[in-house]
């Protein structure tokens, strides 16, 4: 549905033209969850204040004319903000999104329900509309193609280094002197290939806990392996980002009164108070201490999976480790996209003659 006022501007209506506020609002985000994985709550009430003035304008003028456009307005809307946001919560609580993510897809249901219309010399942007006319939904299956073109790439890029493994599609390989730097999660470890390994998030934590480091693991595993090794007061774990792990370490009693101090230690004291020997070989590296000792779950890690890639780390000097590239990336370059050639895949089916 074009908009009504779409020629009050040289190039679009006021509501159109607002809604191009959140194009750089999303580059940041895309480009901030890229380097650090961290994108800030408070970067989505502005927009979404911004998409609740859009929509109410919107709404104005759909209803103040032909009741067709009203009814018409009310379905995409409808469509938008009941079905593209909703699926943002859903796959959040599947563990498929992050929480910025589903934050962003909510945010753009409520932001694009309806396709904005913009005047470029003779030509009317977005090319391609789809039948359905919901906007934000355009931008989810563009993003969704978009994100389905990198594991091609990233196979090309291993495949012209030499690295031919099946692994290829989804991982890269790092030297595991290097992984604390890196963020995603192992993909091999010593008990084979899998897509739930070790997140680096929380190996982070866990090396911040300890006040130590991953070459220090590496010099002397054994060491590291029995849990009387591990510090009678942890700092906070923080919570895994890059520029968290690179700061000084917060001793647990500065941060919380002590309290992880004293988890920690009722977390020691679970275990089978027998020979040393039997409470080492209980909990290996300290994993099941650290993790009862922390609040939250240290994104999904289990004592086994952390004890799994601490292990790998020690023993090989390469792993792969998914790249991990949020969805927010490819979220961007559809709403780009999505605002200049409009719905791939709808081009895609009309390509095949099945729209």
């Amino acid at each position: 549905m074009v908009h009504p006022l779409a020629a009050a501007t040289p190039v679009g209506s006021v509501p159109d033209l607002l809604r191009l506020l959140a194009v750089p609002a999303f580059a940041w985000a895309a480009h901030r969850d890229l380097r650090t994985r961290r994108v800030p709550n408070r970067t989505w009430p502005p927009l979404l204040l911004l998409g609740v003035v859009a929509l109410a304008w919107d709404a104005l003028v759909a209803f103040g004319g032909p009741s067709f456009l009203g009814r018409l307005f009310l379905l995409r809307v409808g469509v938008s903000l009941g079905v593209v946001a909703p699926l943002g919560y859903l796959f959040w609580r599947l563990g498929g999104f992050g929480g910025a993510d589903a934050k962003a897809l909510v945010t753009l249901a409520v932001l694009f329900p309806t396709y904005p219309t913009y005047y470029v010399g003779g030509t009317i942007l977005p090319l391609a509309r789809s039948a359905v006319g919901a906007f934000s939904l355009t931008v989810l299956t563009n993003a969704v193609l978009v994100g389905l073109a990198y594991p091609l790439a990233l196979a090309v890029r291993n495949l012209a280094d030499g690295r031919v493994s099946p692994l290829a599609f989804v991982g890269k390989p790092v030297t595991s002197d290097a992984v604390e730097r890196e963020y995603g999660r192992l993909l091999r470890t010593t008990s084979g290939v899998g897509r739930n390994g070790l997140d680096l998030d929380a190996l982070r934590m866990y090396l911040r806990w300890r006040g130590t480091s991953l070459a220090a693991l590496r010099a002397d595993p054994e060491t590291h392996r029995d849990p009387r090794s591990l510090p009678g007061t942890p700092n906070d774990p923080g919570d895994g980002s890059l520029a968290d792990f690179e700061g000084p370490p917060i001793a647990a009693s500065a941060a919380d009164g002590g309290t992880l101090a004293s988890r920690s230690s009722s977390a020691s004291s679970a275990l089978p108070p027998d020979s040393p020997s039997e409470r080492a070989a209980a909990d290996p590296w300290g994993a099941a201490a650290f993790l009862a000792s922390i609040e939250g779950d240290a994104y999904g890690t289990t004592p086994d999976r952390l004890r799994a890639g601490l292990d790998a780390l020690v023993e090989e000097d390469e792993v792969w480790i998914t790249p991990g590239l949020p969805f927010l990336v490819p979220t961007f370059v559809g709403l780009v996209v999505g605002l200049v050639v409009g719905d791939l895949l709808f081009l895609a089916l009309t390509a095949i003659g099945l729209a």
